[in-house]
């Protein structure tokens, strides 16, 4: 169980990472995308890494 909630928290945090990233204009990629240079999904990409990483301390804290 420690294990799926490390890989699910690392995976939620990279994602966020990149939501972010695209918001902020850091990632244009793709070019095409509607998430490109708008600071909402810099906003949504922040808390979904702050999820992530949540899940990530939880799985670390997890001893069974």
């Amino acid at each position: 169980m420690r294990a799926l909630l490390l890989i699910v928290g690392v995976v939620v945090l990279l994602a966020g990472l990149f939501f972010a990233g695209q918001g902020l204009g850091y990632i244009p990629w793709p070019r095409s995308s509607f998430m490109v240079s708008d600071i909402h999904w810099a906003y949504y990409g922040a808390g979904i890494a702050m999820v992530g990483l949540v899940l990530v301390v939880l799985a670390q804290k997890r001893t069974g």
